[in-house]
């Protein structure tokens, strides 16, 4: 177990090294203006003119150079190597919220990567930020205003079933499974409802519900959302 190296008491953003835009990262620090690197997204971070205030990983992906231009007081070096970067930092961060950006783009098993490790157990909740879409565990009932037509899809990262409303091929009565039926490509017919019976469900929703979801999480309920 990873020991807690960042406290805050607001939301803090996290970076990895994956595709990330710069403006997806000035959004993110916009809620949460705490930065944590994890491993190589210290290089990411350097390179869109931000500098982290804390580094966790096993450094295998930190370049030399930003080390050296790093104060050893923000770097955390934490070698095991039985879980990624993205797990250490979001085991070591406690805060009302995780804003992660640079996980979602670029390789594919960094990508899924990112997606096993936001379906384990922890204590501080995380939205993946991707470029056109947000990434949360479904734990609690997630409620959201969507305009008809959006895509809602729903991958489970283990068996779960569920209930829903709102959307164009309801959930109820169905055995979600990562080895059979997903629920990739849904439609939303107006403010969705979701559901899970237990743990694995992950919900892709639209990118513009994310100002929405930060406060809603960040006030530890389920997330009951309106749109602007």
């Amino acid at each position: 177990m990873t020991e807690v190296i960042v406290h805050e008491t607001a939301p803090v953003t996290l970076i990895g090294g994956g595709e990330v835009a710069k403006s997806d990262l000035a959004d993110a620090l916009s809620y949460a203006p705490f930065l944590v690197a994890a491993d190589g997204g210290a290089d990411q971070a350097l390179r869109l003119g931000y500098e982290p205030r804390a580094v966790i990983g096993d450094f295998d992906s930190l370049s030399a150079a930003t080390r050296s231009s790093l104060t050893d007081s923000i770097l955390h070096h934490v070698p095991e190597q039985e879980t990624t970067d993205f797990d250490k930092a979001v085991r070591a961060v406690t805060a009302p919220l995780i804003l992660a950006v640079g996980f979602l783009g670029a390789r594919v098993d960094h990508q899924l990567a990112a997606l096993h490790v936001l379906a384990q157990p922890h204590d501080t909740p995380c939205i993946l930020i991707g470029a056109h879409e947000v990434v949360v565990h479904v734990t609690a009932p997630l409620e959201l205003e969507l305009t008809p037509g959006d895509v809602v899809s729903l991958f489970p990262l283990a068996p779960v079933t569920g209930l829903s409303s709102g959307l164009e091929w309801p959930i109820e009565g169905l055995d979600l499974s990562p080895m059979s039926r997903i629920g990739t490509s849904n439609r939303a017919t107006g403010a969705i409802r979701i559901e899970a019976d237990g743990p694995g469900l992950l919900a892709l929703l639209p990118r513009d519900c994310l100002p929405a979801l930060i406060p809603a999480m960040r006030a530890g309920r389920s997330p009951s959302l309106q749109r602007d």
